[in-house]
């Protein structure tokens, strides 16, 4: 007995019914800082009294006739926590008190380290709402994802500056919505915000589109001549998308505007200065282009002085639904309906990769609410296209291997909803799957509450 006490991990502490120290093991000195010499023979009333402990559990043990638990913090610095039992004799009398005293100090750093850690973290989810708020004050920018935020940081940083915005990302993901949010928070919010597609009109035309022509500049040209969209944008924002597509005898009179900050209309012999912030973006790589001659590198130089790249949404997997849930809204109040999606629905738009982007998430959500004759729309009207994760039963085996009770659960969950959806009653669906009604109410249930999530 001897041995097993003293080699206890936990520190213990025995006194006899009146409250005299008999026995204290190594561990008990080691964790309080307290020496046995100093202890043993006396009682735990005068310890109190001298300062030794600050609380005695086998005090209380002995008033109460109960065990008893506290916590307890001594000189050297130690938390430790303080479990005291009665041991009863023949007579339902106290004989002794065992105390268990266990170094909690690790612990209650820990739980310490947790809380600061937890409060850091409402911290930074406080400080990304409120640059969410503050950020995101348009109606047509839709940003729940990390990696958006910061791209909006950027965006919202480089505003307050005239400097050339060169915009990269992939067709679809929201170029031109970067633009105009640049645009908006910028000092010439109030001025003119153009935009010209370089890849959508004629090379013969663009140079008129963009510096204009004077009267009888060649034929078939405007009497009166006509201002090009850096004179029309003059004070304000001018957006040239597909920037890529420009062809190289432009991009050398775009160049010479972008350094004199003046344009000289077909026919025209005067220069025009102008005041115009350019906003450029494509889809295209321009540093290979620039490499394989067919853009030029001075132009590129000249427009890459901040580059901001957008994300392609399979990357910023947070803004799909955030995304969903605002076209729906948009396009039920634009047809008058009130449509919203089967859960099914949502997870393969997560999963689906999104080649398109936005705009292509936007027109599958269109194409739903106006194709579809009832407000719940289901995997049934999904495209295929839509549905390669799922499997003929529903079960999502995307990712592989799942837990044999998750599959079982979703075949179950997918049974009873096409069973409902099918009989339209709780009585006529259990009897298709072969259940009762009472097991068929109660895992619907539970499924429900489990898999369903709706976007109205």
């Amino acid at each position: 007995m001897d041995s097993i006490i003293e080699s206890s991990y936990d520190g213990i502490y025995i006194t006899d019914g009146e409250a005299n120290t008999l026995r204290i093991n190594k561990s008990y000195e080691d964790i309080t800082g307290l020496k046995r010499a100093d202890m043993l023979g006396r009682n735990m009333r005068d310890l109190e009294e001298e300062g030794y402990i600050s609380q005695s559990a086998t005090l209380i043990v002995l008033k109460s006739g109960d065990s008893v638990t506290i916590q307890q913090k001594y000189k050297s610095g130690r938390k430790v926590m303080i479990s005291s039992n009665p041991i009863f004799n023949e007579n339902s009398e106290i004989s002794l008190v065992v105390t268990n005293v266990r170094d909690v100090t690790a612990l209650a750093e820990m739980e310490e380290l947790l809380e600061k850690n937890k409060e850091i973290a409402q911290k930074y989810y406080h400080e990304l709402e409120l640059m969410r708020a503050n950020l995101v004050n348009t109606e047509d920018i839709v940003v729940e994802d990390h990696k958006m935020l910061e791209t909006i940081k950027l965006a919202n940083r480089v505003a307050k500056v005239d400097t050339i915005v060169l915009i990269l990302g992939e067709t679809g993901v929201g170029k031109e919505e970067i633009a105009k949010y640049i645009h908006k928070n910028s000092n010439r919010y109030d001025k003119q915000f153009l935009e010209i597609n370089c890849g959508a009109i004629p090379h013969s035309l663009i140079e008129a589109e963009l510096f204009g022509y004077e009267k009888g500049a060649f034929t078939g040209a405007n009497k009166d001549g006509k201002i090009g969209l850096f004179e029309a944008a003059d004070g304000g924002t001018l957006f040239l998308d597909e920037i890529g597509e420009l062809p190289l005898d432009m991009q050398v009179k775009l160049l010479r505007v972008l350094q004199k900050n003046e344009v000289t209309r077909i026919g025209g012999v005067k220069p025009i200065k102008i005041d115009v912030r350019i906003i450029a973006a494509t889809n295209r790589e321009l540093e290979e282009m620039v490499a394989q001659k067919t853009f030029r590198e001075d132009l590129y130089y000249r427009l890459n002085v901040v580059p901001i790249l957008i994300p392609p949404l399979r990357d910023r997997k947070q803004d799909i639904m955030a995304l969903i849930k605002y076209f729906l809204s948009q396009f039920n109040k634009k047809y008058g309906l009130n449509d919203y999606f089967d859960s099914d629905v949502l997870k393969c738009f997560y999963e689906y990769n999104w080649p398109g982007n936005v705009r292509e998430l936007k027109n599958a959500v269109e194409r739903l609410v106006v194709m579809t004759d009832k407000e719940k729309i289901t995997l049934s009207d999904l495209p295929d296209k839509y549905r390669t994760s799922f499997n003929d039963y529903g079960v999502n085996l995307e990712e592989g291997i799942i837990p044999l009770k998750t599959g079982v659960e979703q075949l179950e969950y997918k049974l009873i909803k096409r069973a409902f959806e099918k009989y339209g009653n709780v009585r006529g669906a259990a009897k298709a799957l072969g259940i009762d009604a009472s097991t068929f109410v109660r895992k619907r249930k539970k499924y429900s509450e489990k898999y369903e999530q709706r976007i109205q």
